[in-house]
């Protein structure tokens, strides 16, 4: 661990995973880094690079062609990997005005066929929902020139969201059903474009449930305000009301 001077009050950090040492991940992080034929980049947003719950980090330790750069769009010039145009899927709810293909659709013979020297490339967007969409709309003039909109076909914009994590605790808020963290994604997405996608799935799911079981031991359920559970129970019986008129 890298130790803070006795003068100060900053806990002391990991120096292999970079979390604090009561919650260090270490023991379950694979000893080698995971390979894949997909190269894995994730456009991580300057906040949330400072987010103590972000997976990137975690994510880019876990898999052995995953890297990351901070910043808030794609554009040429951001990596020299993307300047190849190689071909690419981005992940990204569908939405009316920009439709995404279900991931589990995608010709994928045909895309690494095309992209037989370099491999397939599979891009994320790190950031709270708002900066995410404000990241794909900026970099979207960019990535149609290689890469397709593509989305894990199980987001619902009619359901309440829950919590990123498996656990009893939501340690952060999703603004609908079926959307999940960034490292979920990647594993979803890993499962349908890798030979052995369950199995690297499976792993990259494992390490996730240990960070948020480690986490949730330092944090307090979340209750919902009494004024807003009122509301919401209003609005339920408004509802329920009007369905039988």
């Amino acid at each position: 661990p890298l130790s803070t001077s006795p003068g100060t009050h900053r806990r002391s950090i990991c120096s292999n995973c970079q979390r604090p040492n009561p919650v260090c991940l270490c023991h379950a992080l694979p000893a080698n880094p995971i390979p894949t034929t997909t190269r894995v980049f994730i456009l991580h947003h300057p906040q949330e690079a400072k987010h103590k719950l972000s997976t990137t980090p975690i994510l880019t330790k876990s898999l052995l062609h995953a890297t990351s750069i901070t910043g808030r769009r794609l554009r040429r010039g951001t990596s020299p990997l993307f300047d190849q145009f190689p071909p690419a899927v981005y992940l990204f709810p569908s939405t009316s005005s920009s439709p995404a293909v279900n991931i589990s659709d995608l010709k994928l013979s045909e895309l690494k066929r095309s992209g037989e020297n370099g491999g397939l490339v599979l891009i994320a967007f790190d950031a709270t929902w708002k900066h995410a969409k404000e990241m794909v709309k900026a970099s979207e003039e960019f990535l149609s020139k290689f890469a397709i909109r593509v989305c894990l076909g199980m987001e619902d914009e009619k359901v309440s969201g829950g919590s990123i994590y498996d656990s009893e605790l939501i340690l952060r808020k999703e603004p609908f059903g079926g959307c999940v963290s960034t490292m979920e994604a990647v594993a979803r997405a890993l499962r349908v474009l890798e030979p052995n996608g369950v199995e690297i799935e499976a792993r990259l799911i494992g390490i996730l449930r240990e960070m948020v079981n480690l986490q949730a031991g330092f944090l307090k359920p979340v209750k919902p305000r009494p004024k807003l559970l009122k509301k919401k129970q209003l609005k339920e019986v408004e509802k329920s009301e009007t369905s039988d008129n």
